[in-house]
């Protein structure tokens, strides 16, 4: 179809050319009219054959040639291409039929720049870690000791005028946290933290929360064999139904509501008032959709203000915390975190091959100790453990 109308209009600039060449003799305004005329006539008939040819063809994009050729024919006639032809400033007349342009077609690779957006976008982190909870202490050794009372007999007695005050006993016992540390590296190439805009702002955000994420499970269930933390879990008391006596073991249809008040029970027992009620948030949301006998929701029950609590005890989310378990205690009192040296991000290049090969090193670490002060001051366990034991007749 292209060859066609190429060959088309080769034999039309042809025939302008012999009309030029026959004009010569006639009057320079009488030419300008006649190959005017002749031109136009010559046009409508190119048009015309251009017209059937479309039709035979059946394809759209002819209509959009010829349309580019009047075009290209009208601006040239504007131009006064025929007037420099007849004052013999030309000896002929071409025009260009200009091809429609799209981004989509015409455009390879970024030819229109995109808008960046700064920084990099990456999931949360935990919005609260375990060490938000807990006294904080600085230490400048590897073992931080305490001494602990590790049993109490109590003499205190009313006594008779004159009669011998009865005796009472205490022990202690010096306990050690040792120190350990948390950490892991990155090796990054010069080129990649040079040529990466904010890599290194990324990395100094990003590593350390995730340190911390391990920190918290540490905290929490580290088994104290080295080089893990003594977590709270692993020190805490265990649910314990019996110590609230033959009420707490008929609990009718008991749910993770009854559980936790049992618990909390426990802890008032022992003396302690709890501070904090820490679940996983699937256990969390669990509970807002129980409903009691008249099929009201609990969560109307838990919620004062923003700050979910359980008679009026916090109730603070982790994903720490394993689905299914619970802790409760007071947290302020019953542990503390002794931090040896505080989450680094460092940035090295003697390390290993580095320097031949051109890399960064980035560590991530901490050194802490964790201080279980007072076992009895949690409760920990299981949420279908603890229920079983509550309806246990």
């Amino acid at each position: 179809m292209e060859e066609n109308l190429k060959n088309q209009l080769d034999q039309f600039n042809e025939a302008i050319d012999s009309k030029i060449e026959k004009s010569n003799n006639v009057v320079v305004e009488k030419a300008n009219e006649v190959i005017k005329s002749e031109i136009s006539e010559m046009a409508t008939k190119l048009n015309e054959r251009l017209d059937a040819m479309e039709v035979a063809n059946k394809k759209q994009f002819s209509a959009k040639k010829r349309m580019s050729f009047k075009s290209a024919l009208n601006e040239a006639l504007e131009n006064g291409a025929i007037e420099n032809l007849a004052k013999g400033n030309s000896r002929s007349a071409s025009f260009e039929i200009k091809a429609d342009m799209t981004t989509g077609a015409d455009f390879t690779g970024e030819v229109i720049p995109a808008d960046r957006v700064p920084g990099y976008k990456f999931d949360p982190t935990r919005p609260i870690h375990v060490r938000q909870l807990l006294s904080l202490g600085s230490t400048q050794s590897d073992v931080v000791r305490f001494v602990k009372e590790s049993g109490y007999s109590n003499g205190a007695a009313t006594t008779a005028e004159g009669a011998t005050l009865t005796q009472s006993d205490f022990d202690m016992t010096a306990s050690d946290a040792n120190v350990r540390k948390i950490g892991t590296y990155f090796r990054i190439s010069e080129e990649m933290l040079a040529d990466t805009p904010q890599l290194t702002s990324y990395l100094s955000a990003r590593a350390p929360e995730k340190l911390l994420e391990v920190e918290d499970t540490q905290i929490l269930s580290g088994n104290g064999t080295a080089p893990n933390l003594s977590g709270i879990i692993t020190d805490s008391a265990d649910f314990d139904v019996s110590s609230g006596g033959a009420f707490y073991q008929s609990v009718e249809s008991a749910n993770e509501f009854d559980v936790i008040v049992a618990a909390m029970n426990q802890l008032a027992l022992a003396n302690y008032s709890a501070d904090c009620i820490m679940l996983n948030p699937t256990d969390f949301n669990k509970i807002l959709l129980l409903k009691d006998s008249t099929n009201k929701y609990l969560k109307e029950q838990v919620y004062n203000g923003l700050q979910p609590s359980f008679s009026g005890v916090k109730v603070v989310q982790n994903t720490a915390i394993t689905a299914g378990t619970f802790l409760i205690g007071n947290f302020s009192v019953g542990t503390q975190l002794w931090v040896r040296d505080g989450v680094n991000v460092e940035f090295f290049r003697e390390d290993g091959t580095n320097v031949r090969d051109g890399f960064v090193t980035v560590r991530v670490s901490e050194r802490v100790a964790l201080t279980n002060y007072l076992p009895n001051a949690f409760v920990n366990g299981s949420f279908s453990t603890a229920k079983a034991a509550l309806e246990t007749p």
